[in-house]
């Protein structure tokens, strides 16, 4: 299976690519209560499809609305790599959101350096990677970026790297007006309390947090807890009530689901009920990463599962 480290192909793809297999899998729901949950979709759900070149980056939006009813969007900056610094692409890709009616919410960026390393000078050009992603999501009219605190060292020099490069960094979003959000993605990211003691010696307003359900994995990079194989994991219920104070965005991560539509590993009534619980009312946002339903199916799983775990809380 694919991951985030993967190089996404250059693809071109015409208007039946767009529409099949994903038209009319999901229609929106119009009688929705008015406490419905805020939701997005994440590129990621549909990772296979764009890295097999069988739908197209830039027809995301269009694909979120259209095939799923989803008004909101997150991207993820593997599918758009040769397009990083022009801003006359992402320029057109928000005339392209716009013109959907769908809202652009953030980038998550990968494989662009460690914020965490050691070294001044790889830490720097670490940092300086992200100023285009901060620039191509102030273009689209994003809030954040998504990044990975991922270093080097023992705990007390990763945490010295980390609160100067994650610092340094959201001076520079701040100055932009984007966010930058930590995810739980594997190893020490993955440990809560670890992350927001770096957050809170940073004390920067646009340093914050990007919650994962699933993502609680602290021996493996990336964090994946698919499959229940992980030996050593955080408990994903006090990750999730540890990042909330500080999340600007959730990711509702899912993997297989059961005949009553219930996740098998994650229960979305307790991550649910905490989220609510929490006040939080921003984008809860859909990222399937199952193998055993298709993309699109899964997706559909996924919102179905929060609407009615969501109304079940009232």
């Amino acid at each position: 299976m694919e991951t985030r480290r993967s190089f996404v192909k250059k693809t071109v793809l015409g208007s039946a690519a767009l529409m099949s297999p994903f038209t009319g899998v999901f229609a929106l729901n119009s009688g929705l209560k008015s406490s419905s949950p805020n939701i997005s979709l994440a590129q990621w759900s549909l990772n296979r499809a764009f890295f097999k070149g069988e739908l197209n980056a830039v027809d995301f939006p269009e694909i979120a609305k259209n095939s799923f009813g989803i008004n909101a969007v997150e991207y993820v900056n593997a599918f758009y790599k040769e397009h990083g610094a022009k801003e006359k692409f992402w320029n057109q890709l928000k005339r392209r959101a716009n013109d959907a009616g769908v809202k652009n919410l953030l980038i998550m960026v990968d494989d662009e350096g460690e914020l965490g390393n050691p070294d001044n000078k790889e830490r720097t050009q670490a940092i300086e990677n992200h100023y285009k992603w901060i620039n191509a999501a102030k273009l689209l009219g994003c809030h954040s970026i998504r990044v990975n605190a991922f270093g080097q060292g023992n705990k007390s020099t990763l945490k010295n790297s980390l609160v100067e490069g994650l610092g340094r960094l959201s001076d520079h979003g701040a100055r932009e007006n984007i966010n930058v959000l930590i995810e739980n993605h594997g190893l020490h990211t993955s440990d809560a309390k670890f992350i927001i003691s770096i957050i809170k010696e940073v004390n920067h307003p646009n340093l914050g947090t990007l919650p994962d359900f699933g993502n609680w994995c602290l021996n493996a990079k990336w964090g994946s807890t698919q499959n229940n194989k992980c030996a050593e994991m955080y408990d994903p219920y006090r990750g999730v009530s540890e990042f909330l104070p500080y999340a600007k965005g959730v990711s509702a991560k899912s993997y297989n689901f059961d005949s009553n539509g219930d996740e098998t590993f994650l229960d979305y009534g307790r991550l649910l009920k905490i989220v609510k619980d929490s006040g939080f009312n921003g984008f809860i946002g859909i990222e399937y990463e199952g193998e055993k339903l298709s993309e699109p199916e899964g997706i559909k799983a996924t919102r179905a599962l929060i609407e009615k775990v969501w109304h079940n809380l009232e």
